[in-house]
Protein backbone atom coordinates (compact mmCIF):
# COMPACT_ATOMS: atom_id res chain seq x y z
CA UNK A 1 0.00 0.00 0.00
CA UNK A 2 1.43 3.53 -1.08
CA UNK A 3 1.90 5.93 1.91
CA UNK A 4 -0.72 7.96 0.01
CA UNK A 5 -3.14 5.70 0.14
CA UNK A 6 -2.26 4.67 4.34
CA UNK A 7 -2.77 8.76 4.46
CA UNK A 8 -5.76 8.88 3.41
CA UNK A 9 -6.98 5.80 4.90
CA UNK A 10 -5.76 7.25 8.30
CA UNK A 11 -7.63 10.04 7.96
CA UNK A 12 -10.99 8.63 6.65
CA UNK A 13 -10.51 6.08 9.75
CA UNK A 14 -9.59 8.69 12.29
CA UNK A 15 -12.52 11.07 13.85
CA UNK A 16 -9.80 13.14 14.84
CA UNK A 17 -8.44 14.30 11.59
CA UNK A 18 -8.88 17.78 11.23
CA UNK A 19 -7.92 19.38 7.62
CA UNK A 20 -5.31 21.96 7.49
CA UNK A 21 -7.48 24.53 5.62
CA UNK A 22 -9.66 24.03 9.08
CA UNK A 23 -6.98 24.43 11.20
CA UNK A 24 -5.49 27.89 9.21
CA UNK A 25 -9.56 28.82 9.26
CA UNK A 26 -9.87 28.23 13.18
CA UNK A 27 -6.77 30.01 14.11
CA UNK A 28 -5.82 32.54 11.25
CA UNK A 29 -8.91 33.59 9.53
CA UNK A 30 -11.80 33.88 12.26
CA UNK A 31 -9.54 36.28 14.45
CA UNK A 32 -8.48 38.41 10.86
CA UNK A 33 -12.08 38.46 9.67
CA UNK A 34 -13.81 39.48 13.23
CA UNK A 35 -10.75 42.51 13.44
CA UNK A 36 -11.38 43.13 9.74
CA UNK A 37 -14.89 43.81 9.77
CA UNK A 38 -15.63 44.92 13.41
CA UNK A 39 -17.45 41.79 14.22
CA UNK A 40 -18.51 41.60 17.53
CA UNK A 41 -19.13 37.63 18.27
CA UNK A 42 -17.29 34.73 16.41
CA UNK A 43 -20.38 33.29 14.84
CA UNK A 44 -20.70 36.18 12.70
CA UNK A 45 -17.40 35.72 10.94
CA UNK A 46 -18.02 33.97 7.28
CA UNK A 47 -17.40 30.44 6.65
CA UNK A 48 -17.43 28.05 3.25
CA UNK A 49 -20.67 25.76 3.79
CA UNK A 50 -20.35 23.54 0.81
CA UNK A 51 -18.38 23.04 -2.62
CA UNK A 52 -20.33 21.68 -5.49
CA UNK A 53 -18.48 20.53 -8.86
CA UNK A 54 -21.31 20.40 -11.62
CA UNK A 55 -20.53 18.81 -15.28
CA UNK A 56 -22.27 18.89 -17.95
CA UNK A 57 -22.39 15.46 -20.47
CA UNK A 58 -23.37 17.29 -23.64
CA UNK A 59 -21.93 14.87 -26.31
CA UNK A 60 -22.06 11.54 -24.37
CA UNK A 61 -25.69 11.53 -22.91
CA UNK A 62 -26.35 8.26 -24.78
CA UNK A 63 -22.84 6.59 -24.15
CA UNK A 64 -22.81 4.64 -20.95
CA UNK A 65 -19.07 3.82 -21.09
CA UNK A 66 -18.21 7.70 -21.28
CA UNK A 67 -20.59 8.63 -18.41
CA UNK A 68 -18.65 5.62 -16.38
CA UNK A 69 -15.45 7.21 -17.08
CA UNK A 70 -16.45 10.89 -16.48
CA UNK A 71 -18.13 9.24 -13.02
CA UNK A 72 -14.36 7.73 -12.11
CA UNK A 73 -12.58 11.19 -13.43
CA UNK A 74 -14.81 13.22 -10.92
CA UNK A 75 -14.66 10.99 -8.23
CA UNK A 76 -11.45 10.60 -8.24
CA UNK A 77 -10.50 14.64 -8.26
CA UNK A 78 -13.51 14.98 -5.46
CA UNK A 79 -12.89 11.63 -3.47
CA UNK A 80 -16.47 11.14 -3.31
CA UNK A 81 -19.31 9.41 -5.65
CA UNK A 82 -20.89 11.83 -8.02
CA UNK A 83 -24.59 12.17 -8.89
CA UNK A 84 -25.80 12.02 -12.33
CA UNK A 85 -28.01 14.89 -13.15
CA UNK A 86 -31.60 14.04 -15.53
CA UNK A 87 -33.10 16.57 -17.80
CA UNK A 88 -36.38 17.77 -16.01
CA UNK A 89 -37.97 18.10 -19.29
CA UNK A 90 -37.75 17.52 -23.22
CA UNK A 91 -35.98 20.01 -25.59
CA UNK A 92 -36.30 18.82 -29.08
CA UNK A 93 -34.22 21.10 -30.29
CA UNK A 94 -30.98 19.72 -28.02
CA UNK A 95 -32.25 16.15 -28.83
CA UNK A 96 -32.80 15.83 -24.98
CA UNK A 97 -35.77 13.68 -23.38
CA UNK A 98 -36.91 14.18 -20.05
CA UNK A 99 -35.19 11.74 -17.79
CA UNK A 100 -31.99 11.61 -20.08
CA UNK A 101 -28.52 11.98 -18.15
CA UNK A 102 -27.35 15.36 -19.22
CA UNK A 103 -25.03 15.94 -16.08
CA UNK A 104 -22.98 14.90 -12.97
CA UNK A 105 -22.66 16.49 -9.99
CA UNK A 106 -21.01 16.37 -6.19
CA UNK A 107 -21.48 18.23 -3.05
CA UNK A 108 -18.59 18.38 -0.72
CA UNK A 109 -18.86 18.84 2.98
CA UNK A 110 -16.66 19.46 6.10
CA UNK A 111 -13.61 17.49 6.14
CA UNK A 112 -13.93 16.59 2.36
CA UNK A 113 -14.80 20.19 1.47
CA UNK A 114 -11.62 21.94 3.62
CA UNK A 115 -9.37 18.50 1.36
CA UNK A 116 -10.72 19.84 -1.72
CA UNK A 117 -10.43 23.37 -1.19
CA UNK A 118 -6.43 22.62 -0.37
CA UNK A 119 -6.42 20.71 -2.85
CA UNK A 120 -7.37 23.20 -5.69
CA UNK A 121 -5.42 25.92 -4.48
CA UNK A 122 -2.18 24.47 -3.52
CA UNK A 123 -1.64 21.80 -6.24
CA UNK A 124 -4.33 22.01 -9.24
CA UNK A 125 -4.35 25.70 -10.15
CA UNK A 126 -0.81 26.23 -9.73
CA UNK A 127 -0.58 23.82 -12.69
CA UNK A 128 -2.76 25.75 -15.09
CA UNK A 129 -0.62 27.00 -17.96
CA UNK A 130 0.44 31.09 -17.89
CA UNK A 131 -1.94 31.14 -14.55
CA UNK A 132 -1.78 34.58 -12.92
CA UNK A 133 -4.96 33.99 -10.74
CA UNK A 134 -8.69 33.60 -10.56
CA UNK A 135 -11.38 36.02 -11.44
CA UNK A 136 -12.16 38.63 -8.44
CA UNK A 137 -15.85 39.53 -10.14
CA UNK A 138 -17.18 35.63 -10.33
CA UNK A 139 -19.41 36.30 -6.92
CA UNK A 140 -23.38 35.86 -7.00
CA UNK A 141 -24.00 38.98 -4.99
CA UNK A 142 -25.18 37.06 -1.88
CA UNK A 143 -21.50 35.81 -0.90
CA UNK A 144 -20.76 32.75 -3.19
CA UNK A 145 -18.14 32.25 -5.69
CA UNK A 146 -18.35 30.38 -8.99
CA UNK A 147 -15.34 29.51 -11.23
CA UNK A 148 -14.85 27.49 -14.28
CA UNK A 149 -12.01 24.63 -15.01
CA UNK A 150 -11.34 24.08 -18.32
CA UNK A 151 -9.70 20.85 -18.47
CA UNK A 152 -9.19 17.91 -15.67
CA UNK A 153 -5.56 17.20 -16.01
CA UNK A 154 -4.79 19.89 -13.62
CA UNK A 155 -5.39 17.63 -10.73
CA UNK A 156 -3.15 15.29 -9.68
CA UNK A 157 -5.09 12.15 -9.24
CA UNK A 158 -6.13 12.04 -13.14
CA UNK A 159 -3.68 10.10 -15.73
CA UNK A 160 -3.16 11.51 -19.13
CA UNK A 161 -2.98 8.50 -20.87
CA UNK A 162 -6.20 7.17 -19.93
CA UNK A 163 -8.67 10.63 -20.50
CA UNK A 164 -10.78 10.03 -23.02
CA UNK A 165 -11.57 13.50 -23.53
CA UNK A 166 -10.74 17.13 -22.13
CA UNK A 167 -13.70 18.22 -20.13
CA UNK A 168 -14.52 20.75 -17.65
CA UNK A 169 -16.45 21.82 -14.95
CA UNK A 170 -17.93 24.02 -12.71
CA UNK A 171 -16.99 24.57 -9.16
CA UNK A 172 -19.38 26.85 -6.83
CA UNK A 173 -18.17 27.60 -3.23
CA UNK A 174 -21.03 28.53 -1.26
CA UNK A 175 -20.34 30.52 2.40
CA UNK A 176 -21.94 32.15 5.20
CA UNK A 177 -21.17 35.48 4.02
CA UNK A 178 -23.69 38.39 3.69
CA UNK A 179 -21.58 40.30 1.10
CA UNK A 180 -19.14 39.47 -1.82
CA UNK A 181 -16.99 41.28 0.15
CA UNK A 182 -16.69 39.53 3.31
CA UNK A 183 -17.06 36.12 1.27
CA UNK A 184 -14.09 37.40 -0.82
CA UNK A 185 -11.97 38.39 1.93
CA UNK A 186 -12.32 34.69 3.33
CA UNK A 187 -11.62 33.02 0.40
CA UNK A 188 -8.90 34.98 -0.21
CA UNK A 189 -7.51 34.18 3.62
CA UNK A 190 -7.59 30.60 3.06
CA UNK A 191 -5.71 30.88 0.47
CA UNK A 192 -7.14 31.72 -3.18
CA UNK A 193 -5.22 33.30 -5.35
CA UNK A 194 -7.41 36.32 -6.95
CA UNK A 195 -6.21 38.39 -10.17
CA UNK A 196 -4.09 41.47 -8.50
Amino acid sequence: MAKNDQVAKAAATDSKYVSRVKTRYDQEVVPYLMKHFNYKNFNQVPRLVKITINGGLGDIKDNAKSIQLVQKELAQISGQKPVLTTAKKSVANFKVRMGMNVGIKVTLRANRMYDFFDKLVSIALPRVRDFKGVPSKSFDGRGNYAMGVKEQLIFPEIQYDQVEKIRGFDICFVTTANTDEEARELLKALGMPFKA
